[in-house]
């Protein structure tokens, strides 16, 4: 039987938001800089404006006539820019939602946009095999980047600015200065479409994946393959760089995930462990940890310097799509096909919460810069803002998991406590301490100043 007591904590808040954001599927969803807000693209041909605390819906961008593709913020958090099926790339003041250009010139869908991260260029590839370079003062047109000879998938500044990185279908990754537009390099080599690309963290390489199996590394300066990557068995879906630039991370329909050396190319580890191809691959923030996401319905946590596998976090009930960590690296998030996103405690391996909401696949998952928040995109046409928060409760280390039923779900995602209504509406707020796999402690705080603290 539990136990109540009486104490003091500090109270603290957390709670669901969900955004009926859409009428057709959410192809982007991305977070302002500051966190404030989220940006929304959708096939219902609209870009929408949230604000990320509350939920509510700022602005609704209407000028497309076609699928919206690709969002972005600038760095500033000042404008927005939108690519679409259109044909068109737009942009809009974030503040007001009102539209300032619309930058005409692709001949096909513009599936690709992004700020450079001074906010005075924009960049967008397309179906029409071009890269554009547009002035993202005035909406002109600075430069036409023709080299591609198949749809460009994809496009990237250098955390510096000065180049661009373009992949496509043609098999090959391009690099451009993008001050002048003109082709510094072709990074010629894959025998497959491409499907990752990343820069590293000092932008001074390039890293790529593809369908012909192999993980590619290029000089962003020189646009030298520096090594080619093979093992894999399958086409390559993921690769990321680790913090400090010294690894890459790949993941395969070959159902492995390598861990290769960037200056020499060579493997490092192969993680085994999966039964279906790995969709999804990132680095923890200090670079000690992998994270992957499998169609095997797993996320699984591996050691970055031995390759060992440290926790297979079991739960979802259909492929997991997405995976992130948090900033601070403590937690990871998982988006799934079977409608969920999952939060797992990234030290223990175990399951934090179950967010349920969603009625279709969970496509993407990203944690807001302070990690406070997490945004999920699905195919249900919703974007989903979960507020996540931590704090101290007599010296413990509290998570929130009340559901936006009232729920406190256990560790096995089955309902543990009800909370009445009156209580949560009354402005109750919650923290527990977990101690090994079980709760100790609930701690209820109401608005009234009472704190009322559970043992079991």
């Amino acid at each position: 039987m539990p136990e109540i007591v009486c104490g003091i904590a500090k109270v603290w808040k957390s709670s669901l938001r969900t955004i009926i954001a859409h009428l057709n599927v959410v192809t982007s969803v991305v977070f302002s800089p500051d966190g404030t807000k989220i940006v929304s693209g959708s096939f219902d041909k609209t870009v929408r404006l949230w604000d990320a605390e509350t939920g509510a819906a700022l602005n609704v961008l209407e000028g497309h006539t076609d699928d919206v593709r690709s969002v972005a913020f600038s760095l500033d958090g000042t404008k927005i820019v939108s690519g679409s099926g259109d044909q068109t790339v737009r942009i809009w003041d974030a503040g007001r939602g009102a539209a300032l250009h619309v930058l005409q010139g692709h001949t096909d869908d513009v599936q690709s946009v992004a700020f450079s991260p001074d906010g005075t260029k924009i960049v967008s590839g397309s179906y029409d095999t071009t890269v554009r370079i547009w002035d993202a003062q005035t909406g002109a047109a600075s430069n036409v980047l023709k080299g591609h000879t198949d749809s460009v998938q994809s496009v990237a500044f250098t955390p510096d600015g000065t180049k661009i990185v373009s992949g496509s279908d043609d098999k090959t990754v391009r690099m451009w200065d993008a001050g002048t537009g003109a082709a510094s390099n072709v990074l010629k080599g894959h025998t497959h479409g491409v499907q990752s690309v990343a820069f590293s963290p000092d932008g001074t390489k390039v890293v790529s994946g593809s369908d012909d199996k192999t993980v590619r590394i290029w000089g962003a300066q020189t646009g030298a393959a520096s090594n080619v990557l093979e093992g894999h068995t399958g086409l390559v879906l993921s690769v990321a760089f680790s913090p400090d630039g010294t690894k890459v991370v790949s993941g395969s329909s070959d159902y492995t995930v390598r861990i290769w050396n960037v200056e020499i190319g060579a493997p490092l580890n192969v993680l085994e462990g999966h039964t279906l191809p790995v969709r999804s691959v990132a680095f923890s923030p200090d670079g000690t940890k992998v994270v992957s996401g499998s169609s095997d319905k797993t996320v699984r946590i591996w050691g970055a310097q031995t390759g060992a596998a440290l926790s297979v976090l079991a739960g979802h009930t259909f492929w997991v799509q997405s995976v992130a960590f948090s900033p601070d690296g403590t937690k990871i998030v998982s988006g799934s096909g079977d409608q969920t996103v999952r939060i797992w405690d990234a030290g223990r391996g175990a399951a934090l919460h179950v967010l349920q909401g969603h009625t279709d696949y969970v496509q993407s998952v990203a944690f807001s810069p302070d990690g406070t928040k997490i945004v999920s995109g699905s195919d249900d046409k919703t974007v989903r803002i979960w507020d996540y928060a931590t704090t101290l409760v007599d010296g413990y280390k509290s998570y929130l998991l009340l559901d936006k039923d009232g729920h406190i779900n256990g560790l096995d995602s089955k309902p543990y406590l009800w909370i009445p209504h009156e209580n949560r509406s009354n402005g109750a707020v919650f923290a527990l301490h977990i101690s090994g796999s079980k709760f100790s402690k609930i701690c209820m705080g109401l608005a009234s100043g009472l704190v009322t603290i559970i043992k079991f």
